[in-house]
C-alpha cells in the first residue's frame, strides 16, 4: 500500500519516523515551508523535514504554502497513492486533494473525539482539567476532525501532567493506532463508527491574552492554565522585583486547595516555597522564570529575593 504522508511539527515527526521503521511504504512526505523561528527569526525546517532528511532523503519531500493548489494537485496524482495520513499538517485540506487516494484520508487527533475539535485539543484538555483524553484516527472529511472514527485509545491524565507529559504519552499511543489501522485498512477490517456531532467541542488555538495569569480565578484554573501552556508561550503574570515591574513565567505548580486568603496573597513557607492565593484555593509556584533569566526552581529565586523584595504587581 502506497503512502503519501503529511506532517509538520515533533508530534508529527514521530509518527513518520514509525511508519518508516515498520517497513510502511511512504511514497511522498509533504510538509509546510521553513519559517523564521527563534529570537534570531532563521529560517529553520519543520521537523518532519528534518525527521525525512534522516530517514528517507532519496523519498520525494515537498514544502508547498498550500497543499491543494491546481498545480500541487496535480502533483499529489501522479503518485497514485493508496491512502493519505495526514498527523498534525497545519492546513485543513480541501476536497480536490481528499478525493485523490483510493483508499481516502486518515488523520490522528489527540483527543477523544468528537471533544475537543481543533488546533489545540492537549492544551485545552488540560485546561478543562480533564481527567482522562485518548488518540482517535478518523477519516479525513471537509469538516474540521468530524470524520468517521477507525479506533479510540484512551489514557488517564494525572491532575499535575503538564502538556510536554501529554503530549509524548498521546504521540506514543497515536504511533501505535496508527500503525494498527492502516494494517485494518491494508487487511480489510476494522470498525467505522460515525460520530455524534451533537457532542462536539472545540479546541481553539491558543492566544496569546488567554496566558496572562487572572489571580481572580479559581486556583484549580490557574493550575491547569499553567500546566496546559507551558513551556510555550507560558502562563505569566507582573510582578515587583525590587521595584522593578517584570514579567514570571510559571511553569509548573501545584494545586493548593486549602489556602484561604484574599486573591494575589503571597504566602512563603521557610525560605524556599512561594504560594499565591486565588479565588478558592491558590497555587504553590515549583518552576519559574522571571524576564531576563533562565527557568529554575522557585526555591532559587527565592535564594535571591527576599519576601520584603518580591510581590505582585
Amino acid at each position: 500500500m502506497k503512502i503519501i504522508f503529511f506532517g509538520t511539527p515533533s508530534f508529527a515527526a514521530a509518527h513518520l519516523k514509525v511508519l518508516v521503521e515498520n517497513g510502511v511504504d511512504v511514497a511522498a512526505v509533504v510538509t509546510k515551508p521553513d519559517r523564521p523561528q527563534g529570537r534570531n527569526l532563521h529560517n529553520l525546517p519543520p521537523a518532519v523535514k528534518i525527521e525525512h532528511a534522516a530517514l528517507i532523503p532519496n523519498v520525494p519531500l515537498f514544502q508547498p504554502e498550500k497543499c491543494s493548489t491546481p498545480e500541487f494537485v496535480e502533483i499529489l496524482r501522479s503518485f497514485e497513492a493508496d491512502l493519505f495520513v495526514v498527523v498534525a499538517y497545519g492546513e485543513i485540506i480541501k476536497q480536490q486533494v481528499l478525493d485523490l487516494p483510493r483508499l481516502g484520508c486518515i488523520n490522528v487527533h489527540a483527543s477523544l473525539l468528537p471533544n475537543h475539535r481543533g488546533a489545540a485539543p492537549i492544551q485545552r484538555s488540560l485546561m478543562h482539567g480533564d481527567r482522562e483524553t485518548g488518540i482517535s484516527i478518523i477519516k479525513l472529511v471537509l469538516k474540521m476532525d468530524a470524520g468517521d472514527i477507525l479506533l479510540t485509545e484512551k489514557i488517564s491524565i494525572d491532575p499535575n501532567t503538564t502538556f510536554p507529559e501529554l503530549e509524548e504519552a498521546l504521540c506514543s499511543l497515536g504511533c501505535k493506532c496508527l500503525l494498527q489501522v492502516i494494517n485494518d485498512i491494508a487487511t480489510g477490517r476494522g470498525t467505522v463508527l460515525p460520530q455524534d456531532h451533537t457532542l462536539a467541542t472545540f479546541a481553539d488555538k491558543i492566544t496569546p491574552q488567554e496566558c496572562q495569569i487572572n489571580w481572580e480565578l479559581p486556583g484549580l484554573q490557574v493550575h491547569n492554565l499553567i500546566r496546559a501552556v507551558t513551556p510555550h508561550p507560558g502562563a505569566w503574570s507582573y510582578v515587583f522585583v525590587r521595584g522593578q515591574k517584570r514579567r514570571l513565567k510559571i511553569l509548573r505548580s501545584e494545586y493548593f486547595p486549602e489556602l484561604n486568603q484574599p486573591p494575589k496573597t503571597l504566602v512563603f513557607k521557610a525560605k524556599d516555597d512561594l504560594a499565591v492565593a486565588c479565588h478558592k484555593g491558590g497555587i504553590w509556584l515549583k518552576e519559574v522564570q522571571l524576564e531576563g533569566k533562565q527557568v529554575m526552581p522557585i526555591e532559587e529565586l527565592l535564594k535571591s529575593i527576599s519576601s520584603t523584595e518580591f510581590s505582585l504587581s
